[in-house]
């Protein structure tokens, strides 16, 4: 770590969300002054920093300090105090004022400011309304230095220190002081040790009931962050006590503490976040109130729906799709499933023409912006996300439709429902009509949801709702190498892929190369050069990967391909990357304002400097993003294979190395390879997709939604009604 001092001369950029910063610094005996980027809240112009960091080199802006953490260092000589005041950073006091006032105090006027505001009536011309003025606006721009002092030296950085502000103001110190661990149950992105050693450094004197309440909490959330709806209680106990270090029944005193609060659900050796309970009983709860009202009768002739179906849509349905639409009519929840090529959207848009002969008002509904476009443009109907549907208001974290306001409609057909997590399915059950039905489409091969639980599949092995999987391959999905390689996939078949070499005409190529640099080398010569040249008529290659970081992530490879691929000049540069026209951009997280949602890809149109805005298409809507928004966008040559879920595109590049081993799995192989259209070609070793094909742990998920289905749990109902 490198420690360097200086005056801050200029803030080039500063997001006042998370408070990264680019400035520059004024280094004595430095001819020029040094960049500094990082995470500074609260730094002003005219300020002597302590910096500690370490020295980088961007590709396009040369050298530059990267801060780990700093600290304001206050003027201590009459000349740099009376600098200091009059430089303009405490609003209110002028040249003249700030030298009437070290005329007063001498070296002590800045701790008097600090500790004794009150003392400034001292000075001539200073009343009781410019007083409080000069005493308020001290206060307001040193807050942040008072934390980051009271921070330096400890286990949280300035990124931290960033986030940590953000969530409790001027509240802040007292919070830090008084009680940390709220910091670890609050923000989970912190964590509990991070907390537990700050704690520790600063002397914190703290309930050790509150630490251990923490421990549990936190170690719930991470367990929430991988997929989990639930710990067993042994398994919880035990690594908590490993983590906090104190034995178990201390543990177990304060789990008895959080479950009296409310804040977690004990049920049998279950131990849950009270809102995951919440959210998974009312699942069970509220299928198994739709599915005991009656079915509705509904007989409509084969051959009628097959000449519908055939009027509108020039296609003759196949027995087990006629059967499909006959059987699933008498149905209150159904679910329809099968792998790429066996029909289901097809299905869809046949039970929708049957639909509007029954008159029924069916609405169409996907987890994803770009999933439920998809779904639109294949069956010439509206779809909307669930949120879009549920009337999620951002504000407020809350929802219009639920119980008391349910959705008005006769039928509700969700697609890419593995992708649907507890949370949001519980939303999406306590909206529905008790007269309404529903039907949940979607691949239980795929990768699960992002957020936790295992929906789909465990609604399936309940057993409790009608299941039409789809198992035929029709024949023109049969003649596609990407189909069919899926299906080996999907059915436990180790597939030949190297049946096709890159000399040979396909839809599906597996190219061997060993190292993460010798990938990430091939893709950028296929997305640059070879896959224009060999395959034209592909206007859309989407570069997925496993990971975010190393040579053959994410992160390195976007920024190689924007260098091949867009040689655009200038740009808007963000605290990741610089966005420029034309570039391939994503946004990142829900932004119903915007109405551009997580997972929406589009293409930059303008990047103009000189106003700060960055403009950005999505299919033909153009959307602006002032300079703090650039935080919602990624560029997306190169992105996760989660984040393609529900997404389909011409053609698919797909990285994968043993450095992706933590992620390598067979669902994550499934999703990515079923994402492209026309064309796979997967460059990395076999080795990488062997471990990738015997790995088959999606179902190591805990989840009780099937339990509850199958058989009940012994609960407390009205504790999972809110």
């Amino acid at each position: 770590m490198i420690t360097i001092n200086g005056t801050l001369s200029r803030i080039t950029f500063q997001n006042p969300e998370n408070h990264y910063t680019v400035c520059r610094v004024s280094v004595p005996k430095v001819a020029d002054a040094i960049t500094v980027v990082g995470h500074l809240p609260g730094v002003a112009q005219g300020e002597r920093l302590k910096l500690k960091g370490t020295w980088t080199s961007h590709p396009k802006y040369g050298e530059q300090f990267k801060a780990a953490s700093f600290e304001v260092t206050l003027p201590s000589s009459l000349t740099g105090i009376r600098k200091y005041l009059s430089s303009g950073i405490i609003p209110g006091i002028h040249q003249e004022l700030a030298d009437r006032i070290v005329d007063t105090f001498g070296e002590q006027t800045l701790e008097i400011i600090e500790n004794e505001p009150g003392r400034l009536l001292d000075v001539y011309g200073i009343g009781k309304t410019k007083q409080k003025m000069i005493e308020t606006a001290w206060n307001t721009h040193h807050s942040v230095r008072r934390v980051m002092e009271v921070l330096q030296d400890t286990s949280i950085d300035s990124a931290k220190a960033a986030v940590i502000l953000k969530t409790y103001g001027d509240h802040t110190l007292e919070v830090l002081t008084q009680d940390p661990f709220r910091i670890a149950r609050e923000i989970p992105a912190i964590g509990f040790t991070a907390v537990d050693e700050l704690a520790r450094q600063l002397d914190t004197q703290c309930l050790a009931g509150e630490r251990l309440k923490a421990c549990l909490v936190c170690r719930l959330m991470d367990l929430e962050q991988d997929g989990h709806v639930f710990e067993e209680q042994e398994s919880l106990i035990r690594a908590c006590a490993q983590r906090a270090g104190e034995p178990g029944e201390q543990l177990l005193d304060a789990l008895r503490d959080l479950e009296e609060a409310n804040e977690v659900v004990v049920e049998a050796d279950r131990v849950y976040l009270a809102p995951l309970h919440q959210a998974e009983a009312g699942i069970a709860r509220r299928i198994k109130a739709l599915l005991s009202m009656p079915n509705p009768e509904v007989r409509v002739d084969e051959d009628l729906i097959q000449a519908q179906v055939l009027s509108a849509m020039a296609v003759q349905l196949s027995q087990e799709q006629l059967d499909v639409v006959t059987r699933i009519m008498g149905q209150k929840i159904s679910i329809i499933t099968g792998g790429p090529g066996t029909g289901k959207t097809t299905l869809i848009k046949a039970l929708c023409v049957v639909f509007k002969i029954l008159r029924l008002k069916v609405m169409l509904s996907a987890p994803t912006g770009r999933a439920a476009r998809r779904l639109s443009e294949v069956t010439g109907r509206k779809a909307k996300t669930l949120h879009k549907l549920l009337g999620f208001n951002q504000d407020t974290d809350t929802f219009e439709h639920d119980f008391t306001n349910p959705l008005d409609l006769d039928l509700l057909v969700v697609d890419e429902a593995s992708m649907v997590d507890t949370q949001l399915m519980y939303r999406l059950a306590e909206a529905l009509p008790a007269g309404a039905g529903l039907i949940l489409v979607g691949d239980t091969f795929q990768l699960p949801s992002v957020g936790p639980g295992n929906v789909l599949s465990d609604v399936i092995a309940s057993e409790q709702v009608a299941v039409f999987p789809l198992t035929r391959i029709f024949r023109q999905a049969r003649k596609s190498p990407i189909v069919m390689h899926a299906h080996s996939i999907r059915n436990g078949k180790m597939p030949d892929i190297k049946s096709a070499t890159p000399n040979q005409p396909s839809q599906f190529y597996f190219i061997e190369t060993g190292t993460p640099a010798r990938v990430a080398d091939t893709i950028c010569e296929l997305c640059h050069q070879r896959i224009p040249k060999a395959f034209p008529n592909i206007s859309e290659t989407q570069v997925l990967t496993p990971m975010h970081r190393g040579e053959a992530g994410t992160i390195s490879l976007n920024q190689r391909l924007q260098a091949i691929l867009n040689d655009a000049p200038g740009g808007i540069e963000s605290h990741v990357h610089t966005f420029k026209t034309g570039d391939k951009v994503m946004h990142l997280k829900n932004n119903y304002e915007k109405e551009v949602f997580n997972g929406d890809i589009g293409r930059v149109i303008e990047a103009d400097k000189s106003t700060g805005q960055v403009l950005v298409d999505y299919e033909g809507r153009v959307v602006t993003y002032d300079v703090p928004e650039l935080d919602e966008l990624t560029l997306a040559y190169a992105i996760s294979v989660h984040k393609s879920q529900g997404s389909e595109y011409e053609g698919v590049v797909i990285a994968l190395t043993t450095a992706h081993f933590p992620l390598l799995q067979r669902n994550l192989l499934y999703t990515a390879m079923t994402r492209g259209k026309f064309l796979v070609i997967i460059v990395g070793s076999t080795q990488a997709f062997k471990t990738a094909f015997d790995n088959n742990r999606t179902a190591l998920r805990r989840s009780g939604l099937k339990d509850r289905l199958k058989i009940g749990l012994k609960t407390d109902e009205s504790a999972a009604i809110s």
